[in-house]
């Protein structure tokens, strides 16, 4: 299977069971509205921010179509400007590069430097597809495995609506 292994590794540990696929790389959601329409999941789109001092880095996840208000979340965090994450901090927080963000990735934020904001309409989700850290498969999970993972490596979260 295409993908981490460190990934693969926790979610077997888990119990939790995956639908995997194989396609070509789809690091954008143009892409990924044509290479993934026969998956049966909401496919998620994942963003990962620091604020204007890069000590604080927050994960985003909501439905591919939607897109996330930036200043909304600029404004509840009085954090200052947030800005996406550079490749040297994906790799450092979540061993991936850009084009394959995923929130499973948040198993190698050891030091938990990282909060994640997932959009409350996920909640009606059945199941949800990310990257395995690469942008040439695809894994499909549920909602309710997402946040066993996300309980079991520790990550703060919360439920947000970011949507617009």
């Amino acid at each position: 299977m295409r993908g981490d292994k460190k990934i693969y590794d926790k979610l077997n540990d888990l119990g939790i069971k995956f639908g995997y696929f194989e396609h070509e790389a789809i690091p954008t959601i143009e892409l990924a509205l044509i290479h993934k329409k026969d998956i049966d999941a909401t496919h998620c789109k994942n963003i990962f921010l620091r604020n204007h001092k890069g000590n604080k880095h927050y994960f985003v996840v909501l439905e591919q179509s939607k897109n996330a208000n930036i200043r909304q979340l600029e404004l509840m965090l009085k954090q200052g400007k947030l800005s996406f994450a550079s490749e040297k901090r994906l790799i450092k927080y979540l061993n991936v590069k850009a084009g394959a963000v995923s929130p499973l990735g948040l198993v190698y934020d050891t030091e938990k430097n990282s909060h994640l904001f997932i959009d409350v309409e996920l909640k009606n989700a059945d199941k949800l597809s990310f990257h395995p850290n690469v942008s040439d498969a695809s894994l499909v999970i549920s909602f309710t495995d997402l946040i066993k993972y996300i309980n079991n490596i520790g990550v703060s979260f919360s439920f947000i609506n970011l949507a617009v």
